[in-house]
């Protein structure tokens, strides 16, 4: 092998979910050691947090029956299944067309959901409904899908396609997504820009994109390509993943390459230890991971089985890190932490991240014990979607008036 070919084989073993795993739970035994510069681990504080996170589980969902964590709990808000308004007018359309409207909707969705910020809300044209964070963006890419804006093709409203993307302007997002001097929405260029780049990136990758029938590239088409990967109608969520990391890793603007492979969402932090070229390097892979578990309900109703949704790790967002933060497991070590405001890629954020993704594996057992469940009726996803995302909101609400995360982060649109 050639030090090139060792660097892209290294930067492979990186894009995967059990890298950020492994990597994550290596922070945290440090941080158990005192390790670390910038948290401290209070494990004490565990039991606590798991009666908590149990208490909105239950009150949320009394019957326990929760849903996987995924963007398409969000087209729901509001007591309106708006996903089912689209589904009724597709009656005639096979179940991989089907499919492929489900994946344009929900890709375009998760990568528009990076933070909206405190000030933004969402107006919904048909209910007069206001809806703010990742609710209201749901709500507003969703009616930015529905009106078409996404397609090149008048005759197929209803994809999301090369040309389609390519023509979104800065303008265009904004008017969609409501934003005026009065109603701030952060990273409108850079979601705009990510659009562009999907479009590009779509066109590039004719093997996932493209359509045996000759017709433009369209992100939908990835249902067919992540279905090729299936055997005997089943395929692993990890799986999953490493096609939608090799499909959209062009999207990532300006951030770390190895052996010609951008690493997308993958930072520095010094305690990481490694015997290759990824010494330092913390993978996330926040929105991706996201994503996928966002592609696992148009898989299964079209017949594809999912397996090993525990394969994939928690998301390493404000939501599930504030929690920690909130409920005392992570106490910052100095002043900085939660006096100023800190890029994505600062070392605190990284570090911060790798806890709360360690974190979630952490109490992911015991609050499964408090519930009187196990890892088959009770995965990770559920545990996300009733439990510890909507316990950080609820506990950021208790704490701080707009409900803002403990620690401030300046987002450009793309990570949180």
């Amino acid at each position: 092998m050639t030090g090139v070919d060792d660097d892209r084989a290294a930067a492979a073993r990186l894009m995967r979910a059990a890298a950020v795993r492994d990597r994550a739970v290596e922070l945290l035994e440090i941080g158990e050691q005192d390790g670390l510069q910038h948290f401290a681990i209070d494990m004490d504080r565990l039991d606590a947090a798991v009666t908590y996170v149990a208490d909105v589980v239950r009150k949320n969902f009394p019957d326990l029956n929760v849903p996987f964590h995924s963007r398409w709990r969000h087209f729901s808000v509001g007591g309106r299944d708006r996903w089912a308004e689209i589904r009724d007018r597709l009656d005639t359309a096979s179940p991989a067309e089907v499919g492929r409207i489900q994946f344009d909707l929900v890709i375009t969705s998760v990568l528009l959901d990076a933070g909206a910020g405190e000030s933004w809300r969402y107006i919904e044209t048909a209910s007069g409904q206001t809806f703010r964070r990742s609710e209201g963006l749901a709500v507003a890419s969703f009616e930015l899908f529905n009106s078409g804006m996404l397609s090149g093709d008048a005759a197929s409203p209803l994809q999301a396609d090369a040309a389609g993307l390519a023509a979104l302007t800065e303008q265009d997002l904004g008017r969609s997504f409501q934003v005026t001097e009065q109603n701030p929405l952060v990273g409108v260029s850079g979601r705009t820009e990510l659009m562009r780049r999907l479009a590009t990136t779509i066109e590039r990758r004719s093997d996932l994109f493209g359509s045996e029938r000759g017709q433009a590239a369209r992100v939908g088409n990835l249902f067919d390509g992540i279905a090729r990967y299936a055997r005997e109608g089943t395929i692993a969520a990890p799986d999953i993943l490493g096609v939608v990391l090799d499909g959209f890793g062009d999207l990532w603007p300006g951030q770390l390459m190895l052996g010609g492979v951008n690493l997308g969402d993958t930072w520095y932090h010094p305690a990481v230890q490694a015997d290759d070229a990824t010494a330092g390097l913390m993978p996330f892979h926040k929105l991706s991971q996201w994503l996928t578990y966002s592609l696992v309900e148009p898989l299964q109703e079209a017949g594809i089985t999912v397996t090993d949704l525990d394969g994939l790790t928690g998301l390493a967002e404000y939501r599930n890190g504030g929690l920690f933060v909130d409920l005392g497991l992570l106490r910052p070590k100095h002043d900085d932490v939660l006096s100023r405001e800190h890029r994505v890629d600062s070392e605190i954020v990284v570090e911060w991240r790798a806890l709360t993704i360690a974190l979630l594996d952490r109490i992911a057992d015991p609050l499964r014990s408090e519930l009187g469940q196990d890892s088959g009726t009770f995965p990770l996803a559920k545990i996300l979607e009733g439990g510890t995302w909507q316990a950080g909101r609820r506990i950021a609400a208790e704490r701080r008036s707009g409900g803002g995360p403990p620690i401030r982060t300046l987002s450009e649109g793309t990570v949180f």
